[in-house]
């Protein structure tokens, strides 16, 4: 049976006064499940507080400020905490492993305060016990709080400041990192991996931020380690062509700005952007990432010989050597002609 690929939309899973939590479900977007990925979205306003800065296993808490292009690596098992204080939006892209999930394409959020808190489920003889306080003192902690996952705080609320020496090793703006790809008129890339941000190695995915600019296309090409590719259209809008490894067409549709998609292990992908341009983030399956691709420059078609490919096309030496010819100076991403 086919796996339906086509972009989704995440949805509203809960939300009001500070801000929103949405979600892509699994069942509108199969690949999530057969991946074992999770994808959501938070959304907070100013003043808003959700389920910034980071608890690590080590129980030693990191305020860390971030700011747009920034990329955060979370280890599994972690707490967090995300806090909004300036006037603009902040939104929060998560993308991650659900293998070790409860349910397999979706994340496992549990609250440790709230309405829908951990500690809500649990009798106030075990709660005070637990905590080493009277119960009359729990019962005016457990259930106070009525905000669900998100709150709006009052502006004159202080929340622990960020230190600058949490942001390095645990964080990477991609916007202000040295470009691995940058070829005029085509594109840029931005490549997350074990060397510029180590705790990917622990979480053991990948990721990259591309830029393709009006009109451009990028090269098709697919992971050659066997990973998957989550995409999150950040901006823009383009058209994408995915072929199957039976060299079947699987999917051909526009992009847009907030559309998730997933392309199988081995399947080839390739993007063309509208003329605005198309800026895509993406999680790789596996800490450094490896790609192939089959047209440009550094595709994979200009180390054979000749004779391969005038075998493998059945064409004549003329027409191999102008396959040869073009794209020489071109890699990855193809400017408009």
């Amino acid at each position: 049976m086919e796996i339906d690929l086509s972009p989704k939309l995440a949805k509203k899973v809960y939300g009001g006064n500070g801000g929103a939590y949405y979600a892509w479900c699994p069942n509108e977007l199969p690949m999530l499940r057969e991946g074992n990925i999770g994808a959501a979205k938070l959304s907070l306003e100013k003043n808003g507080k959700g389920v910034a800065g980071i608890v690590l296993p080590e129980k030693e808490e990191k305020v860390v400020a971030i700011k747009k292009g920034d990329a955060i690596a979370l280890p599994f098992g972690v707490i967090t905490w995300w806090y909004n204080k300036e006037d603009t939006e902040l939104v929060v892209l998560f993308l991650g492993d659900t293998s070790k999930g409860h349910k397999a394409g979706s994340f496992t959020d549990f609250f440790l305060a709230g309405p829908n808190g951990i500690f809500t489920g649990f009798s106030t003889e075990f709660v005070s016990r637990a905590w080493d306080l009277e119960e009359n003192v729990v019962k005016t902690m457990v259930g106070k709080q009525t905000g669900n996952g998100i709150v709006s705080l009052d502006a004159g609320f202080k929340m622990p400041e960020p230190k600058k020496e949490h942001y390095n090793g645990m964080a990477l703006n991609c916007e202000e990192a040295p470009l691995d790809v940058d070829i005029k008129k085509g594109g840029r890339v931005v490549v997350l991996n074990t060397k510029n941000l180590p705790l990917v190695g622990e979480v053991g995915l990948g990721a990259d931020l591309v830029r393709l600019d009006g009109s451009a296309m990028c090269s098709p090409g697919f992971s050659c380690d066997s990973a998957l590719q989550v995409t999150y259209i950040v901006r823009g809008s383009g058209r994408v062509q995915v072929v199957g490894v039976d060299g079947k067409r699987v999917l051909e549709t526009t992009i847009k700005g907030g559309n998730l998609f997933i392309v199988p292990r081995f399947f080839v992908v390739s993007k063309i952007a509208d003329p605005d341009g198309l800026e895509w983030f993406s999680i790789i399956t596996t800490p450094n990432p490896m790609f192939t691709h089959l047209a440009g420059s550094i595709g994979s078609w200009k180390s054979l010989a000749p004779q391969v490919i005038q075998a493998s096309f059945n064409v004549s030496s003329d027409v191999e050597q102008k396959f040869r010819s073009k794209r020489n100076a071109d890699a990855i991403f193809f400017p408009p002609n």
